[in-house]
């Protein structure tokens, strides 16, 4: 498994200070949020692979959280284990009606925590519901998404390839590997809060391939924004000397040294307009074709 990120929603910072540090000192990324607002806010930007929530919060309480992160697309699918003072049985229903997936009551064992923590990351990525490295959707939810969509009109699906990902990591290794992979997540992330609107929803599907589910009008626009940003930062994820020659060195499967270019984004995108679909096979098909003949730069 990727490193995983941990969202804290806790008011008390003592109580979250602590969570932090325990929980970096295991490996885990963790980013804290004081408000319910605050922790909104953040999973817009950064996906984490689970929220630790705290129900009594100074302004809007951890069951209105959880609720608004179950009825956005985007943020379904993260695990959520509720940290509160209230242990009345009612509590905990209305907690778990609303979609959270467990329920640890203070003053808690901290062990405990920890193992209901890696429980629930570790049955998400199981059942298929989250890419360990990127935290997206993945497997059965894009699924969903695809069932939901073929329904549909005025919608567009968008494949998305990193090209010469694998050189990249040869070169540079895994974990460099694994920080571009969030890095395109963040930056699919960005593009659609900028452009597109919350029903939107995006995947990873493995390895670097992502996808998108966007409006068809405004599709065309979210591609070449994808493209542009992408080609504006990824280059911080190269050394002084690759990113200042555009290119990188590194042997092909006969091990003969190969010159290749600087990591971009090739897009395929169709939609009803373009395409005629009788299942979810052809929308994935379809998409795959279309973005093997982009060339992956932007314009």
């Amino acid at each position: 498994m990727g490193k995983a990120r941990l969202l804290i929603v806790e008011d008390d910072a003592d109580i979250s200070n602590m969570l932090k540090i325990y929980f970096s000192s295991l490996g885990y990324d963790v980013d804290l949020a004081l408000r319910g607002r605050d922790a909104l806010e953040l999973t817009r930007h950064v996906m984490p692979h689970l929220i630790i929530l705290d129900i009594m919060l100074p302004d809007i309480d951890g069951y209105e959280v959880c609720r608004n992160l179950r009825t956005n697309t985007r943020t379904s699918h993260i695990p959520v284990i509720f940290l509160t003072q209230k242990d009345e049985r009612s509590d905990k229903l209305q907690g778990l009606e609303l979609g959270a997936d467990d329920y640890v009551t203070k003053p808690f064992d901290i062990e405990e925590l920890r193992l209901r923590v890696h429980n629930a990351i570790s049955r998400a990525e199981r059942e298929s519901l989250t890419d360990p490295q990127s935290g997206l959707p993945t497997g059965r939810l894009i699924e969903e998404q695809l069932r939901r969509i073929i329904r549909l009109k005025d919608w567009a699906f968008l494949d998305i390839k990193i090209n010469s990902f694998e050189p990249f990591k040869n070169v540079y290794g895994f974990i460099a590997a694994g920080n571009v992979l969030r890095f395109t997540g963040m930056l699919l992330g960005e593009v659609i809060d900028e452009l597109g609107n919350p029903e939107d929803f995006l995947g990873h599907t493995g390895n670097d391939n992502f996808i998108v589910i966007t409006s068809e009008p405004t599709a065309d626009t979210v591609v070449r924004k994808l493209k542009e940003r992408f080609i504006e930062k990824v280059s911080t994820h190269y050394n002084f000397m690759d990113s200042q020659q555009g290119f990188l060195s590194a042997p092909d499967s006969t091990d003969k040294v190969q010159e290749y270019p600087l990591m971009t984004l090739s897009i395929g995108l169709v939609s009803p307009s373009r395409f005629e679909f009788s299942d979810i096979r052809e929308i994935t098909e379809l998409a795959a074709v279309e973005r093997r003949k982009d060339i992956g730069v932007s314009g």
